[in-house]
C-alpha cells in the first residue's frame, strides 16, 4: 500500500516547522531566517512551476515498498527533475541557482524521512547538485592601499561615495559578512595592550572573530563616533551600487568579461550589451575576499586567517581563496626566477 500527499502542505509544514523552532539545525540551534527565507524562495518557485507547467506535485509513502512503484516513482521524479530544471533555465538562471533548489528540495524529502516517517525510497538521490566555479574577484593590494592613502582622490567624491569607501576599506580589512560589518558598535570594541582589537560573534555561523584594527581602520571609525553604529547604515543593494561608481571613479574600467554556467556549459555574460568591466563586478562580497585573499598573499598562515574568517578548518569555500591566491604566490616566483635569468649578453657559462 502506498499513499499519496500533497507536496507543497507538507513544504509548508517544513518552512513552518523551521519558523517555529520545532525542526533545527544538527547542531540544535534554531534554523537562521535567511535559510527560512531561501525555503520560501523554493516553494514560490515550484508553485508557479506547478501552475505554468501544469505539472502535478506529490509525494507517494512506501510501505511496504514495491519495486515496481519504485521504478514509476523513479520515473516521475526524474521526470520533475528535467521539467523544473527545464523551468528554471528558462527564467534565466545559472547552475549554481538551479542547484541551490535542488539541495533545498533534498533537504526537504530528508526531513519527510527523519520527522514525518514518510518513505520515499530516497529518490530525492537522483538530483544532481550543479555548481559552478566562478572566479572570486578581490581587489590587488595596491588598488587597496590606493583606497586608504590616496587623499586627492578621497576629497574627489561626493559624501556618500566617501561613506562608501570608509565601508568598503574597512570591509577589506577585516573580511567580515555584510550582515556583519552593518551591525558593528562600540561594544565590539576592545582596548587590548595600547591597540584596538575588533570583537565580533557572526551571525550566520556563531563563530568568534578577533582582529587587531590598523591605524587607518581606527581613523574610519573615529570619523563616525557620533553614530550609533561604527560604521554609515547602507542596504547591500545600495552599497553595491555605490561600489560600482566607487570603482569607476578610481579608472578600474579594464573589460575583463564574466562568464557563467548553465548545464555545465560556460556562457558570456555582458550588461547592456557591454563587455563587462572590473568595476561592475565588484560587490559587498569583494570586502570578505579581498580581505581573505590579501592576508593569504601576503604571508599569513592559513590557520590564522581562518581565525579571522571563521572558516572551519576543512572548508570548500576557503580553499577557493587559497587557490585564488596562488595566482599572487606565482606572481612573486616569477620574480625570484627572473633573477636567475642570464640577461642575453651573458649567457656563456660562468664556470668557463
Amino acid at each position: 500500500m502506498n499513499t499519496a500527499y500533497n507536496f507543497l502542505i507538507l513544504f509548508d509544514h517544513f518552512i513552518s516547522e523551521g519558523k517555529s523552532g520545532k525542526r533545527l539545525k544538527k547542531d540544535g540551534s534554531n534554523l537562521r531566517s535567511s535559510t527560512l527565507g531561501r525555503y520560501v524562495t523554493t516553494r514560490n518557485l515550484l508553485l508557479r512551476f506547478s501552475a505554468m507547467e501544469n505539472f502535478e506535485l506529490r509525494i507517494k509513502n512506501f510501505i511496504p515498498a514495491d519495486i515496481q512503484l519504485i521504478k514509476e516513482e523513479k520515473a516521475y521524479w526524474k521526470g520533475f527533475y528535467n521539467s523544473f530544471s527545464n523551468y528554471l533555465y528558462a527564467q534565466g538562471c545559472f547552475d549554481n541557482y538551479v542547484g541551490a533548489q535542488f539541495k533545498i528540495i533534498r533537504t526537504f524529502f530528508n526531513y519527510l524521512k527523519s520527522e514525518k516517517g514518510i518513505l520515499t525510497a530516497d529518490i530525492h538521490k537522483i538530483f544532481y547538485i550543479r555548481t559552478e566555479n566562478i572566479p572570486i574577484i578581490v581587489l590587488s593590494p595596491d588598488q587597496l592601499q590606493f583606497l586608504i592613502n590616496d587623499k586627492d582622490f578621497e576629497k574627489s567624491l561626493p559624501v556618500y561615495l566617501q561613506n562608501t569607501k570608509d565601508i568598503f576599506v574597512f570591509g577589506c580589512t577585516v573580511g567580515l559578512r555584510f550582515s556583519d560589518l552593518m551591525k558593528l558598535n562600540k561594544k565590539n570594541l576592545e582596548p587590548i595592550d595600547n591597540s584596538l582589537h575588533l570583537r565580533v560573534r557572526s551571525i550566520k555561523t556563531s563563530t568568534d572573530t578577533n582582529i587587531k584594527l590598523p591605524d587607518y581602520a581606527i581613523t574610519i571609525i573615529k570619523k563616525y563616533k557620533k553614530l550609533r553604529y561604527l560604521l554609515p547604515k547602507l542596504s547591500n543593494n545600495r552599497l553595491n551600487l555605490n561600489l560600482k561608481e566607487l570603482c569607476q571613479k578610481a579608472g578600474w574600467t579594464k573589460e575583463i568579461g564574466k562568464m557563467r554556467e548553465r548545464r555545465g556549459i560556460f556562457k558570456s555574460i555582458n550588461i547592456g550589451g557591454k563587455i563587462v568591466r572590473f568595476c561592475d563586478l565588484i560587490s559587498s562580497h569583494t570586502m570578505r575576499r579581498t580581505a581573505i585573499t590579501i592576508m593569504l598573499s601576503l604571508g599569513m598562515p592559513e590557520i590564522m586567517v581562518r581565525k579571522i574568517s571563521g572558516h572551519t578548518a576543512f572548508s570548500k569555500d576557503f580553499y577557493r581563496y587559497v587557490n585564488y591566491a596562488q595566482q599572487f604566490i606565482d606572481r612573486e616566483t616569477d620574480k625570484v626566477f627572473d633573477h636567475l635569468k642570464l640577461p642575453p649578453q651573458s649567457e656563456k657559462n660562468p664556470g668557463n
